[in-house]
């Protein structure tokens, strides 16, 4: 799989579950294992104040029409609709875990208008992240590691207003 193709998938998986009305993961090193159909993709990400909040203003970037997070007796509700070019995506994922050393999403997402595709593709995947500790020397927040050793550096977080 290529690096654009993983970051995506684990920064779309993810954004639902990072949304400024949820806790924010502790800061540190944290491992994001995403499975679905198409296999499974591992990465690790450099948190810091601020990481998830960012990933999620640059992924929303008025893409998205609704996102919109309900706490659960367990966790967390999210249900997003989204549009980028000719592709609407409209998607439920629950959310479990402490924010501090695990979380838990399971997504589902159905994509109509894909190039290629009649009809409504739908997607499930299911993303275990756990903290592995601290950021390692060199790391900066945002930064995500793929297996392969290769840094994907995320824009820093926007000053607060």
């Amino acid at each position: 799989m290529r690096p654009a193709a993983i970051v995506a998938l684990i920064a779309l998986s993810a954004a639902p579950a990072l949304a400024q009305e949820l806790p924010q993961r502790k800061p540190g090193l944290w491992e994001t294992k995403s499975s679905g159909a198409e296999g499974q993709t591992v990465a690790k990400q450099c948190v810091g104040p601020g990481t998830d909040q960012s990933a999620v203003g640059g992924l929303a970037g008025g893409a998205c029409s609704k996102i919109q997070v309900s706490k659960t007796a367990t966790g967390y509700a999210i249900e997003t609709e989204c549009t980028v070019g000719p592709i609407k995506a409209a998607g439920t994922s629950v959310i479990t875990g402490d924010f501090d050393m695990a979380i838990r999403t399971e997504g589902t997402t159905r994509l109509s208008g894909v190039p290629g595709q009649t009809g409504t593709v739908e997607r499930k995947l299911v993303v275990e992240a756990k903290r592995l500790g601290e950021c390692e020397a060199g790391q900066k927040p945002g930064d995500i590691i793929l297996p392969n050793g290769q840094v994907i550096s995320m824009p820093p977080a926007a000053p607060k207003p």
